[in-house]
């Protein structure tokens, strides 16, 4: 069952201090670069690329590696995507949680921390994080209790939608992706890096009015 708001929101500025705390960051940090190195791999996927491999560094930074022409508007897209992954997955987190399907969340994270898995390309840190990411979520399901599930879901979607506007801050148009857009579109950094920042705070504004008032 999904959580009262007033619980769902603890859960929220709990996650929102882990975002804020330079010394709790790092942990989320590597969190974030799975969805977002996830979702440039998913997309170039989705778009006819092969995905060639996936790099998780440990200072939270990562690539993914496709084949694909030089130019075009999916090479675009799947440059865009990165930033806005973990919104995304954020969101869709929230939408099964209010729906009533929260060990669901826990399970199709799982499901792509394995598949993120067998897409890295040594040397990958990831070969570290990613697995460590999916004992602890086994081990919460099989272990933990219902309420435990209920409250690392909401986590895991208050962590993804909140971090993702951090990183789209904290990049700004510095962003790798920003000059790879810049290259292909002839549009400025900036221009990139506001759109991230316009989206991913407009997914933390739904996810949370989702979470907070149970859709």
């Amino acid at each position: 069952m999904p959580l009262p708001g007033s619980e769902a929101a603890l859960i929220g500025l709990a996650a929102l201090a882990v975002v804020i705390a330079q010394f709790l960051w790092p942990c989320a940090e590597h969190v974030n670069v799975m969805a977002h190195e996830g979702a440039h791999a998913m997309t170039a996927s989705v778009l006819g690329f092969p995905v060639l491999g996936i790099r998780l560094n440990p200072d939270a930074t990562g690539e993914t590696s496709y084949f694909a022409p030089a130019y075009g508007l999916r090479r675009v897209a799947v440059s865009f995507v990165g930033y806005l992954g973990p919104s995304a997955f954020g969101l869709g987190a929230a939408k099964l949680i209010v729906r009533g399907h929260i060990i669901a969340v826990l399970w199709l994270s799982v499901v792509f921390l394995v598949l993120l898995l067998l897409n890295l390309a040594p040397p990958s840190f990831g070969f570290v994080s990613v697995p460590a990411a999916i004992v602890v979520l086994c081990v919460l399901i099989r272990y933990g209790s219902a309420g435990l599930d209920v409250v690392m879901a909401y986590s895991v979607a208050w962590l993804l939608l909140l971090s993702g506007v951090r990183v789209a801050v904290q990049d700004g148009a510095s962003a790798g992706d920003a000059a790879t857009l810049r290259t292909l579109t002839r549009l400025p950094r900036l221009l990139w890096a506001l759109l991230w920042l316009a989206v991913t705070l407009e997914a933390v504004l739904i996810g949370g009015r989702i979470l907070l008032l149970r859709g």
